[in-house]
């Protein structure tokens, strides 16, 4: 029986209230996302092996791993897990080990999944946990792979809103996406890549866009890293469920090893149509050490950036991984477009060499966790003979729906903010073009208020590095306040 979008939804928050009081929150999600993908994994196999046996009559050859898109071992299949009551854990820990050791695309994505632990998960709690994934079956013909992966989202969201802050970790809302990769223009048979990919919605959204536009999505090539080990399994087990198997994501720390390079060892990257991403914000430990011997990638080639913020060292990692016709998108805090020092040279040096496109300065509140404003910084290898010596700067201030703990992109504003970058047009209240001496009679400041002021005060604050002002501020005095008392002591005034 076919299963609606709006029941798997509900159907698969419902596996996380189970949990609830068993695990802290911000732990469901390896859990459930694990028991669906293992579940889909079971279902969508003995579906290939009923159609096997059908066509063939035999049972060994239908049973083949010849005959399926992934291999589930004997014993380890679903209802092989079902026919225990008691340590369901640990047979469930043996048939997720089972899986990956005979499909070696799905290695590592079980990892950070342990049901063998009865403090956490008691016989009783996994046998509701199963009973309930068991209410539908979801073979292809029950929930095809557009559907389950939506669903999946969903899944992925309500996380993201659960976990509040944490939940920008691993999640970019799809609308601030669909905004990126419309200005984007990506189109079959280009390479796309994302250097910090989360739960791959950029790279999934890439595929819609093609797909969207009634071309050949499955002509994309899709590539991404990402450091966190649960977020990788997650992102695999979202292009999986998606039906997109040929993604290469890999595991690990882009700034300090990125691994799509060149060749196998070499210190060259390797190139991409695309490059989109939304970096964690102003990273502290992103890597300075390293690079301030001189990157061994090449990457720092316009500056090093600042100890504290590591915005720009990930604008040079997208904007070394582009190829000669290459532009990116990344989602940045607005001070990496007015800040001075280290980072102002940097950003002098991008615009000297007209690698800027454009920048859309989008409302607050849009991102888990980060109540600052952000940006969206567009930059180009090879810009449009139009557009040389220019950058359009865009003011999306007033372009939201205000919610109740989270403002919202509606289709409208998508629409507007996308259609006024690509049309490359002075537009009142919106947009700007404006040529590169121009800014760099602004001593290179993109402060987007600057060009396109919609009547707030002229300069933007940028929150983080006030704080930081204010801590250092704080400090100094207190140092001194101590050096005061110190001296008084001497004088006998103060015991």
């Amino acid at each position: 029986m076919a299963v609606s979008l709006s029941e798997l939804e509900q159907h698969l928050w419902g596996a996380a209230n189970i949990l609830r009081g068993s695990i802290d929150s911000g732990e469901y999600k390896s859990y459930i996302f694990g028991l669906l993908f293992y579940k889909r994994l079971s279902d969508v196999w003995l579906e290939e092996y009923e159609q096997s046996l059908a066509k063939f009559g035999d049972e060994e050859l239908a049973a083949d791993a010849e005959q399926h898109r992934f291999d589930i071992p004997e014993g380890h299949r679903w209802e092989d897990v079902r026919r225990h009551t008691t340590n369901i854990g640990e047979h469930l820990n043996a048939a997720f080990q089972a899986v990956e050791d005979a499909n070696m695309k799905l290695r590592g994505i079980f990892q950070s999944v342990d049901f063998n632990n009865k403090e956490r998960f008691t016989d009783e709690t996994l046998e509701r946990l199963l009973q309930h994934f068991e209410r539908y079956d979801m073979r292809n013909s029950n929930v095809d792979a557009d559907m389950l992966g939506n669903a999946y989202e969903y899944l992925i969201k309500q996380f993201a809103d659960d976990g509040g802050k944490k939940g920008g970790e691993f999640y970019t809302p799809k609308e601030v996406v669909r905004l990126m990769v419309r200005c984007l223009e990506i189109d079959e048979g280009m390479s796309v890549y994302d250097p910090t990919c989360g739960s791959g919605g950029m790279l999934l959204e890439a595929n819609k866009a093609v797909e969207s536009a009634g071309k050949n999505a499955r002509s994309l090539s899709l590539f991404g890293q990402e450091r966190n080990l649960n977020t990788w399994a997650i992102c695999q087990m979202n292009l999986f469920l998606h039906d997109i198997d040929d993604a290469d994501v890999r595991r690990g720390d882009t700034l300090r090893e990125p691994l799509h390079t060149a060749g196998s060892g070499a210190r060259a990257l390797r190139s991409f149509d695309r490059v989109i991403a939304n970096p964690p914000f102003s990273l502290k430990e992103w890597g300075h050490s390293v690079w301030s011997n001189g990157d061994p990638y090449g990457r720092d080639s316009y500056g090093l950036p600042p100890k504290g913020y590591g915005d720009l060292a990930f604008v040079q990692h997208m904007l070394a991984s582009l190829n000669e016709r290459g532009r990116l998108a990344v989602v940045v805090p607005h001070g990496v477009l007015f800040r001075a020092g280290a980072e102002g040279a940097i950003r002098k040096a991008f615009i000297e060499n007209d690698l800027v496109e454009g920048v859309i300065g989008v409302a607050p509140n849009l991102f888990y966790g980060a109540g600052i404003p952000a940006a969206l910084l567009f930059m180009s290898k090879n810009k449009r003979a139009e557009r040389k010596g220019s950058l359009i700067i865009i003011n999306g201030a007033e372009q939201f729906e205000e919610g109740r703990a989270q403002n919202y992109l509606r289709d409208v504003h998508i629409d507007t903010l996308a259609g006024a970058f690509l049309a490359y047009e002075d537009a009142e209240r919106l947009a700007k073009v404006v040529r590169t001496e121009d800014v760099a009679a602004n001593d290179f400041n993109l402060n987007i208020t600057r060009y396109v002021n919609l009547g707030e005060a002229a300069e933007e604050i940028d929150v983080a590095t006030e704080a930081e002002a204010l801590a250092t501020l704080i400090s100094e005095r207190d140092a001194a306040e101590a050096k005061v008392i110190a001296y008084l002591k001497e004088l006998g005034y103060v015991r």
